[in-house]
């Protein structure tokens, strides 16, 4: 099967550019916040704080054994190749390793971590730091993305465009003589640039621009475009009175750094670049593939503000699965997300739990796609390309076609 819901839809076997659930012609009304909190188990609500310092600990010591092995073994096999190849499984597997600890992290910043505040606040500090993300600047900028999620002015992340994309416009331009802007599009050419500069470089982009966010999404909308980065205290991005975090977020970044400059002195820059620096890049091509899948569908709408709601914006994201490595090793996050937008604190471990208890009550208003999610980041990034406006729905915009 390769899109669900609760209601089982069978998808046609042709299909012109990606599998699709065909929306009801009329949609079922979307029940009421607490109507959808009072299906779940009230356990659900509250974190245990030494479970999840369980995890920690459990994460922490697979990255450590990882690095142990790397240094103890590696540096030491004879052939060149064996040991690119032993690095690059290295950075891999750290990578993931790695994710499983920003999502902890992720954790404490919506504080499902514990009911202790400082707690959450501490160990998200350090984890994110450890991973090089500035915590409480994306602590707050986060908490306006759950806060406004499918709002096509107000969300703070993977807003999607109203119109084809820069890059593709100005190769249409050129090649305008040859070929058809719908069809480079969905060339295959194109579509690998992209998302390798998605993949690559889209979290630095958002971190030092809050690209992808919504127009009004900033606190304060006169900030230049050099003011919006997630590392200046004084960026448009955060109210006055979140600067000092800021400032913490940044001096967290200042510790890791000069740890990894020590680190290259007693080792080498090249060690420490592999050791660290490829796994960074792993973690944040995970993390960006993870997001936008959650947030991107063919068949899910954005909303203008006319036609936004909470319900409607948390229930306009998309279920996915990863098999074991999202279930044990990322925490369940991408098979979870849903539930995740309608009440952050649950903690990861009650997610499904909660999830399974929704279903019911929501009915075709939970999506959810078990296709392959490394083959819907292609799809999805050709088929995805700006949003328009629906005009038997009023206020609801939905992608291309």
């Amino acid at each position: 099967m390769s899109m669900s819901t609760v209601t089982q839809i069978v998808v046609p076997a042709v299909r012109p550019r990606t599998a699709q659930l065909k929306l009801k012609a009329e949609p079922a009304a979307l029940p009421d916040i607490n109507t959808i909190r009072k299906a779940i188990p009230p356990h659900c609500f509250k974190p245990s704080t030494w479970r999840s310092l369980s995890y920690v600990a459990r994460d922490l010591a697979m990255a450590g054994a990882l690095t142990y092995a790397a240094l103890t073994y590696i540096p030491f096999v004879p052939s060149p190749l064996y040991r690119t190849l032993l690095w690059t499984v290295y950075g891999f597997l750290q990578g993931l390793v790695g994710v499983g600890l920003w999502i902890l992290a992720h954790e404490c910043g919506h504080g499902a971590f514990s009911v202790h505040r400082h707690l959450n606040d501490f160990v998200g500090w350090v984890l994110h730091s450890a991973l090089g993300v500035p915590f409480f600047s994306w602590k707050f900028s986060h908490a306006r993305h759950h806060r406004f999620t499918g709002h096509m002015q107000k969300d703070m992340a993977f807003v999607p465009k109203t119109s084809p994309s820069y890059f593709v416009r100005s190769i249409g331009g050129a090649l305008s003589s040859f070929m058809d802007l719908e069809v480079l599009e969905d060339a295959p050419l194109v579509n690998l640039i992209r998302l390798l500069g998605q993949q690559l470089g889209g979290w630095q982009v958002y971190m030092l621009l809050n690209a992808t966010a919504g127009e009004d999404s900033m606190q304060n909308q006169d900030a230049k475009w050099w003011r919006r980065s997630h590392f200046d205290p004084f960026s448009g991005v955060f109210r006055p009175q979140e600067a000092l975090y800021v400032l913490i977020s940044d001096l967290g970044l200042a510790l890791v750094g000069a740890g990894l400059y020590y680190a290259s002195q007693a080792l080498d820059w090249q060690t420490v670049f592999l050791l660290y620096g490829v796994p960074y890049f792993w973690v944040n091509h995970w993390l960006v593939a993870i997001t936008y899948l959650h947030h991107t569908h063919q068949d899910l709408p954005h909303y203008d503000g006319e036609k936004w709601t909470f319900v409607a914006g948390a229930l306009a994201t998309v279920d996915r699965d990863f098999g074991f490595i999202g279930r044990h090793v990322f925490h369940g996050i991408i098979d979870t997300h849903v539930v995740h937008h309608l009440f952050s604190r649950i903690p990861f471990y009650y997610a499904e739990e909660a999830t399974n208890a929704i279903k019911p009550l929501l009915g075709d208003l939970y999506h959810s796609d078990d296709r392959s999610f490394m083959g819907q980041l292609w799809e999805v990034s050709r088929s995805c390309q700006y949003v328009e406006k629906d005009p038997s729905n009023p206020g609801v915009m939905k992608w291309a076609q």
